[in-house]
């Protein structure tokens, strides 16, 4: 175990030694105006670490999943964001942490062979689409009001009617949830019941 998470400390330090000497490469021959925005790729970077550390750490270090998806999902919004100059939609993108949440939940599931942990996985993934739907669509049309077509107040809306439509669905059964009971696994190392004998004549 000792040797185990030496190993999964060097790899993590190896990843980040590697980083930062790509980020300084890009900083010598990219100038300040592009800088601004490459620098969400170092918050991309260090999600990206605990995947490394949950790949080198096998199945016990499943959970490293969760914050190494937060991150790096924070990382891609900060991009998107950068790019977009659309800081406003902080407003609302706290909804997408709580789907990094959910796709951590399903990928350590995933990851440790646990049907339970990938099926609440998806569940708050669903409730976090539902939350950034409903408060997207609030933040983008109702407060920023309806004036103008743009991307934005046509996408909400289609995605609220098809948030609708899967709520019917899943509460009239036409969707029903997937069962997230466990198989049984018989034990074999417990004794066969042996079978009962037949009354005597």
């Amino acid at each position: 175990m000792l040797i185990q998470r030496q190993n999964v400390g060097g790899l993590v330090g190896g990843a980040i030694l590697i980083g930062l000497g790509i980020l300084f490469l890009l900083a010598q021959f990219f100038n300040a105006m592009a800088w601004q925005f490459l620098w969400p790729f170092v918050v991309i970077g260090a999600g990206g670490l605990f995947f490394v550390g949950m790949f080198a750490g096998g199945k016990s270090a499943a959970g490293l999943a969760i914050p190494g998806s937060i991150i790096s999902v924070i990382g891609l919004m900060l991009l998107v964001q950068n790019l977009t100059a659309h800081w406003a939609s902080w407003s609302y993108g706290w909804t997408v942490i709580v789907m990094s949440v959910g796709l951590g939940l399903w990928i350590m599931g995933r990851w440790a062979d646990n049907a339970h942990q990938r099926q609440s996985g998806l569940r708050v993934l669903q409730i976090g689409f539902v939350l950034f739907v409903i408060f997207g669509a609030f933040f983008e049309m109702v407060l920023s009001g309806f004036g103008g077509l743009t991307l934005r107040q046509t996408v909400f809306p289609v995605l609220l009617i098809l948030v609708g439509v899967y709520m019917i669905a899943r509460r009239t059964g036409l969707w029903p949830w997937p069962s997230t009971a466990q198989p049984t696994i018989p034990n074999p190392d417990t004794p066969a019941t042996p079978p009962a004998e037949p009354p005597p004549n």
